[in-house]
Protein backbone atom coordinates (compact mmCIF):
# COMPACT_ATOMS: atom_id res chain seq x y z
CA UNK A 1 0.00 0.00 0.00
CA UNK A 2 1.67 3.42 -1.03
CA UNK A 3 1.93 5.67 1.39
CA UNK A 4 -1.14 8.36 -0.09
CA UNK A 5 -3.16 5.57 -0.01
CA UNK A 6 -2.30 5.10 3.77
CA UNK A 7 -3.38 8.89 4.27
CA UNK A 8 -6.52 8.90 2.26
CA UNK A 9 -7.64 5.74 4.81
CA UNK A 10 -6.68 7.72 7.86
CA UNK A 11 -8.28 10.65 6.97
CA UNK A 12 -11.85 8.25 6.02
CA UNK A 13 -11.65 6.68 9.38
CA UNK A 14 -10.79 9.42 11.53
CA UNK A 15 -14.13 11.81 9.70
CA UNK A 16 -16.11 8.39 10.33
CA UNK A 17 -15.10 8.42 14.11
CA UNK A 18 -15.03 12.29 14.85
CA UNK A 19 -18.74 12.78 12.58
CA UNK A 20 -21.68 12.84 15.29
CA UNK A 21 -24.05 10.28 15.93
CA UNK A 22 -27.13 10.59 13.60
CA UNK A 23 -30.15 12.42 15.66
CA UNK A 24 -32.79 10.13 16.71
CA UNK A 25 -35.86 11.68 16.93
CA UNK A 26 -39.40 10.12 18.89
CA UNK A 27 -40.97 8.13 16.55
CA UNK A 28 -44.37 10.10 15.04
CA UNK A 29 -47.51 8.03 16.19
CA UNK A 30 -48.28 5.61 13.43
CA UNK A 31 -50.86 5.54 11.02
CA UNK A 32 -53.25 3.24 12.91
CA UNK A 33 -52.42 5.27 16.09
CA UNK A 34 -53.03 8.24 15.17
CA UNK A 35 -56.53 7.15 13.95
CA UNK A 36 -57.13 6.38 17.31
CA UNK A 37 -55.67 9.15 19.22
CA UNK A 38 -58.18 11.35 16.78
CA UNK A 39 -60.86 9.24 18.19
CA UNK A 40 -59.53 9.75 21.63
CA UNK A 41 -60.03 13.22 21.06
CA UNK A 42 -63.37 12.75 19.72
CA UNK A 43 -64.39 11.26 22.79
CA UNK A 44 -62.93 13.66 25.08
CA UNK A 45 -64.88 16.65 23.20
CA UNK A 46 -67.63 14.82 23.88
CA UNK A 47 -67.12 14.65 27.39
CA UNK A 48 -66.11 18.46 27.79
CA UNK A 49 -69.68 18.80 26.16
CA UNK A 50 -71.48 16.85 28.55
CA UNK A 51 -69.58 17.12 31.67
CA UNK A 52 -70.30 21.22 31.32
CA UNK A 53 -73.96 20.49 30.82
CA UNK A 54 -74.07 18.04 33.77
CA UNK A 55 -71.60 20.73 36.14
CA UNK A 56 -73.89 23.14 35.43
CA UNK A 57 -77.19 22.05 36.18
CA UNK A 58 -76.10 19.59 38.72
CA UNK A 59 -74.18 22.64 40.54
CA UNK A 60 -77.09 24.81 40.11
CA UNK A 61 -80.27 22.04 41.29
CA UNK A 62 -77.75 21.57 44.51
CA UNK A 63 -77.41 25.14 45.35
CA UNK A 64 -80.84 25.93 44.97
CA UNK A 65 -82.20 22.66 47.17
CA UNK A 66 -79.47 22.56 49.38
CA UNK A 67 -78.37 19.49 48.70
CA UNK A 68 -74.94 18.08 49.57
CA UNK A 69 -75.13 14.83 46.76
CA UNK A 70 -75.93 16.83 43.78
CA UNK A 71 -73.18 19.52 44.43
CA UNK A 72 -70.66 16.70 44.65
CA UNK A 73 -72.24 15.20 41.89
CA UNK A 74 -71.30 18.76 40.46
CA UNK A 75 -67.87 19.30 41.80
CA UNK A 76 -66.86 15.84 40.45
CA UNK A 77 -68.23 16.41 36.96
CA UNK A 78 -65.95 19.91 37.18
CA UNK A 79 -62.85 17.90 37.42
CA UNK A 80 -63.79 15.60 35.11
CA UNK A 81 -63.76 18.62 32.61
CA UNK A 82 -59.75 18.91 34.16
CA UNK A 83 -59.13 15.58 33.27
CA UNK A 84 -60.56 15.93 29.87
CA UNK A 85 -58.71 19.11 29.20
CA UNK A 86 -55.51 17.30 30.56
CA UNK A 87 -56.26 14.52 28.76
CA UNK A 88 -56.29 16.44 25.31
CA UNK A 89 -53.04 18.07 25.90
CA UNK A 90 -51.33 14.80 26.76
CA UNK A 91 -52.62 13.53 23.40
CA UNK A 92 -51.84 16.68 21.10
CA UNK A 93 -48.35 16.60 23.02
CA UNK A 94 -48.29 12.90 21.54
CA UNK A 95 -49.41 13.66 17.45
CA UNK A 96 -47.10 16.99 18.00
CA UNK A 97 -43.84 15.03 19.17
CA UNK A 98 -43.92 11.59 19.39
CA UNK A 99 -44.95 9.17 21.90
CA UNK A 100 -41.78 9.48 23.20
CA UNK A 101 -42.29 12.59 24.50
CA UNK A 102 -45.73 11.91 25.79
CA UNK A 103 -44.90 9.98 28.77
CA UNK A 104 -44.36 12.96 31.10
CA UNK A 105 -47.90 14.10 30.19
CA UNK A 106 -49.08 11.32 30.72
CA UNK A 107 -47.81 11.10 34.33
CA UNK A 108 -48.73 14.60 34.94
CA UNK A 109 -52.09 14.24 33.91
CA UNK A 110 -53.15 11.18 35.58
CA UNK A 111 -51.68 13.19 38.80
CA UNK A 112 -53.70 16.56 38.12
CA UNK A 113 -56.82 14.65 37.98
CA UNK A 114 -55.95 12.82 41.14
CA UNK A 115 -55.14 15.15 43.65
CA UNK A 116 -58.05 17.18 42.75
CA UNK A 117 -60.56 14.13 43.29
CA UNK A 118 -58.70 13.45 46.75
CA UNK A 119 -59.72 17.11 47.55
CA UNK A 120 -63.37 16.88 46.41
CA UNK A 121 -63.35 13.55 48.82
CA UNK A 122 -62.19 15.31 51.81
CA UNK A 123 -64.88 18.28 51.12
CA UNK A 124 -67.29 15.92 50.75
CA UNK A 125 -66.50 14.07 53.66
CA UNK A 126 -66.47 16.85 56.23
CA UNK A 127 -69.61 18.56 54.66
CA UNK A 128 -71.80 15.34 55.25
CA UNK A 129 -70.67 14.65 58.57
CA UNK A 130 -71.85 18.54 59.35
CA UNK A 131 -74.71 17.92 57.81
CA UNK A 132 -75.46 14.84 59.86
CA UNK A 133 -74.29 16.61 62.94
CA UNK A 134 -76.80 19.89 62.19
CA UNK A 135 -79.52 17.63 60.83
CA UNK A 136 -79.67 19.58 58.19
CA UNK A 137 -81.66 17.93 54.81
CA UNK A 138 -82.53 18.33 51.18
CA UNK A 139 -84.90 19.26 48.88
CA UNK A 140 -86.09 17.27 46.05
CA UNK A 141 -84.31 18.56 42.77
CA UNK A 142 -86.04 17.54 39.79
CA UNK A 143 -82.88 19.05 37.32
CA UNK A 144 -80.90 17.11 39.55
CA UNK A 145 -82.80 14.32 39.23
CA UNK A 146 -82.71 14.29 35.28
CA UNK A 147 -79.32 14.96 35.02
CA UNK A 148 -77.95 12.25 36.94
CA UNK A 149 -80.35 9.62 34.83
CA UNK A 150 -79.15 10.80 31.45
CA UNK A 151 -75.52 10.56 33.43
CA UNK A 152 -75.71 6.88 33.24
CA UNK A 153 -75.81 5.96 29.64
CA UNK A 154 -73.66 8.37 28.79
CA UNK A 155 -71.28 7.29 30.98
CA UNK A 156 -71.42 4.26 30.02
CA UNK A 157 -70.68 4.59 25.91
CA UNK A 158 -67.83 7.20 26.99
CA UNK A 159 -65.61 4.23 29.27
CA UNK A 160 -66.44 1.43 27.11
CA UNK A 161 -64.80 3.44 24.26
CA UNK A 162 -61.98 4.85 26.16
CA UNK A 163 -61.20 1.63 27.91
CA UNK A 164 -61.13 0.36 24.27
CA UNK A 165 -58.66 2.22 23.02
CA UNK A 166 -56.78 2.69 26.14
CA UNK A 167 -55.72 -0.68 25.79
CA UNK A 168 -54.99 -0.61 22.11
CA UNK A 169 -52.44 2.48 22.06
CA UNK A 170 -51.48 1.31 26.07
CA UNK A 171 -52.21 4.96 27.71
CA UNK A 172 -52.63 4.53 31.18
CA UNK A 173 -53.99 8.65 31.63
CA UNK A 174 -56.84 7.46 29.25
CA UNK A 175 -57.36 4.56 30.72
CA UNK A 176 -58.42 6.65 34.09
CA UNK A 177 -60.00 8.32 32.69
CA UNK A 178 -62.41 5.88 31.06
CA UNK A 179 -62.69 4.98 35.01
CA UNK A 180 -63.40 8.56 36.14
CA UNK A 181 -66.43 7.88 33.76
CA UNK A 182 -67.61 4.66 35.57
CA UNK A 183 -67.38 6.33 38.91
CA UNK A 184 -69.61 8.80 37.15
CA UNK A 185 -71.68 6.81 36.69
CA UNK A 186 -72.08 4.92 39.35
CA UNK A 187 -72.38 8.53 41.27
CA UNK A 188 -75.15 8.97 39.12
CA UNK A 189 -77.10 5.97 40.37
CA UNK A 190 -76.30 7.18 44.06
CA UNK A 191 -77.43 10.93 43.49
CA UNK A 192 -80.62 9.04 42.05
CA UNK A 193 -81.20 7.14 44.98
CA UNK A 194 -80.54 9.75 47.63
CA UNK A 195 -82.80 12.10 45.66
CA UNK A 196 -85.80 9.23 44.79
CA UNK A 197 -85.73 8.31 48.74
CA UNK A 198 -85.58 12.08 50.05
CA UNK A 199 -88.93 12.53 48.00
CA UNK A 200 -90.42 9.22 48.80
CA UNK A 201 -89.65 9.32 52.57
CA UNK A 202 -88.60 12.85 53.31
CA UNK A 203 -85.86 11.99 55.88
CA UNK A 204 -83.10 14.63 56.74
CA UNK A 205 -80.21 12.26 56.85
CA UNK A 206 -80.26 10.54 53.67
CA UNK A 207 -78.63 13.36 51.86
CA UNK A 208 -75.57 13.10 54.70
CA UNK A 209 -75.36 9.52 54.06
CA UNK A 210 -75.25 9.41 50.40
CA UNK A 211 -72.65 11.88 50.00
CA UNK A 212 -70.39 9.59 52.48
CA UNK A 213 -71.43 6.88 49.95
CA UNK A 214 -69.86 8.73 47.44
CA UNK A 215 -66.67 9.54 49.16
CA UNK A 216 -65.75 6.10 48.85
CA UNK A 217 -66.07 6.28 44.50
CA UNK A 218 -63.86 9.58 45.22
CA UNK A 219 -61.31 8.08 46.62
CA UNK A 220 -61.41 4.79 44.41
CA UNK A 221 -61.35 7.00 41.40
CA UNK A 222 -58.24 9.31 42.96
CA UNK A 223 -56.45 6.37 43.65
CA UNK A 224 -57.11 5.07 40.06
CA UNK A 225 -56.33 8.42 38.06
CA UNK A 226 -53.07 8.69 40.43
CA UNK A 227 -51.52 5.42 40.01
CA UNK A 228 -52.32 5.64 36.22
CA UNK A 229 -54.34 2.65 36.22
CA UNK A 230 -57.14 0.74 37.18
CA UNK A 231 -57.68 0.16 40.81
CA UNK A 232 -58.85 -3.21 42.87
Amino acid sequence: MSQAQAEKMTAVCADECCAPPALALPPKPSGDREVLIREAFKLEWLTIGWMSVEAIVALASGVAAGSLVLMAFGLDSVIELASAGALIWRLTVELRRGQAFSENAERLASQIAGGLLFALAAYVTIAAFWSLWTRQGEAFSWPGFIVALAAIPSMRYLARRKIAIADKIGSRALRADAMEAVTCGWLSVVVIVSLAAQWAFGAWWIDGVGSLAIVWLLVKEGREAWAGRECC
